[in-house]
């Protein structure tokens, strides 16, 4: 399959668009303007890697873990050993280590690359939205670095989970903003940015924190995203001498998946991306949109959607913030139909136990979304001997430990 990408209106096959108010349609487009500009400026390229090297940390490591796939507590092979021997029939499990990013979490890649290009827009304030906090914080800490001004919407249940991250994006020079309409989560904390950036379109940036949202943004956001799977190709490369036999990644929005996944779509590997079965399959106790839902228009964008008969937008529960979201990226809904990747979903208590057996059996500590990809790589890692498998660690759970502790 080729690397898909938008038409000139905004969509991957059926999905995408701009589903916004006439009065958004010119701050869209300026903003398409300017970004397809950037993405030819090699001044701009080239400032943007910098700022990933120096401030984010990047590359992140490949580990591979040799202790969390079986349990035990003993390994046979040492982790500085190459296993590009001949005749191995173990499964072998790497994790993508963007918990090891500042700030611990992915994110930090997308509002690094939006920050610097609302800078060059002229833009004096940034307005962004959160779930599980670590959009909310890499917003603060990329408005930080460029000295502009920064607004964080935050579902208000979502305040309550993840206190530490409110506090660190107050730290950080942010405006926290706790939204108390709705289910008082992700959904709604987009809805109150949005609302936001219409009446402030002139000097305001939106900075979205997935993969969803009108054009440009799932384009935007999935190529800054995609330097994660451009390092996995070449340190997987040189660890096994070959591409790997799965990919496996935490959908919510899905931006950490199609960071993962997007490069790796001109290849035959097999790819997965997990969301949150949270505690069945009734509505409201789960928040697995592509597993469940059906495509309808949510936040300027159409795409697979949670909604009831009468097209009215379920309640979502998972026990990670940052997947407790109704909606997907368009890119990911058109990937689901052309078969090229397989969506399933992992109930909250499987990630729960895989959140602990990695912190026990590796030393570290998963973020709870990152924690459902590594309940599925359990399940599938006994069942293909000899496969190479990598699981993206999307970020890490200190933000968790209350809720992963039982205490929230």
């Amino acid at each position: 399959m080729k690397l898909s990408q938008p038409d000139r209106r905004g969509y991957f096959g059926n999905y995408g668009g701009r589903y916004v108010p006439e009065t958004v349609l010119p701050a869209l487009d300026e903003l398409d303007r300017a970004y397809r500009a950037m993405r030819k400026d090699r001044a701009f390229r080239r400032e943007l890697g910098g700022l990933l090297r120096d401030t984010v940390g990047r590359p992140t490591p490949l580990t591979r873990v040799l202790r969390f796939p079986d349990g035990k507590g003993k390994t046979a092979i040492p982790r500085s050993a190459k296993t590009r021997r001949r005749g191995r029939t173990e499964t072998r499990m790497y994790l993508k280590r963007e918990d090891l990013c500042h700030t611990g979490a992915h994110k930090i890649n997308n509002t690094i690359g939006q920050v610097l290009l609302a800078r060059r827009m002229g833009k004096r304030r940034v307005i962004a939205e959160t779930g599980a906090g670590q959009h909310g914080v890499a917003t603060a800490t990329a408005c930080a670095l460029f000295g502009l001004k920064c607004t964080v919407y935050m579902g208000s249940e979502d305040v309550r989970r993840q206190a530490m991250n409110v506090y660190r994006m107050q730290l950080l020079g942010a405006e926290v903003v706790p939204v108390e309409s709705g289910t008082r989560t992700l959904k709604d904390a987009i809805n109150e940015a949005m609302r936001d950036w219409v009446t402030r379109i002139r000097d305001t940036y939106y900075c979205i924190g997935s993969v969803v949202g009108p054009h440009p943004y799932p384009l935007m956001v999935r190529d800054f995203q995609s330097v994660i799977g451009l390092e996995v190709k070449q340190q997987i490369l040189k660890e096994e001498g070959r591409l790997p036999d799965l990919l496996v990644a935490c959908v919510g929005g899905g931006s950490n998946a199609m960071g993962l996944f997007h490069p790796f779509l001109d290849t035959d590997v097999p790819m997965v991306g997990v969301e949150a079965g949270g505690r069945g399959r009734q509505p409201g106790r789960h928040g697995a949109t592509l597993c469940h839902g059906q495509p309808g228009v949510l936040h300027g964008a159409l795409s697979y959607l949670l909604q009831d008969a009468k097209g009215q937008v379920l309640a979502t529960h998972s026990v990670s913030a940052g997947l407790d979201y109704p909606g997907v990226g368009p890119e990911h809904a058109f990937l689901k139909d052309s078969g090229r990747i397989r969506y399933t979903s992992v109930p909250d208590e499987a990630a729960l136990e895989a959140f602990h057996r990695l912190s026990e059996m590796e030393g570290i500590l998963p973020a709870l979304e990152s924690s459902h990809a590594l309940a599925y790589a359990l399940r599938v890692c006994g069942k293909s001997p000899g496969s190479v498998l990598v699981v993206n660690l999307s970020g890490r759970g200190d933000k968790d430990l209350d809720i992963a502790g039982g205490r929230l």
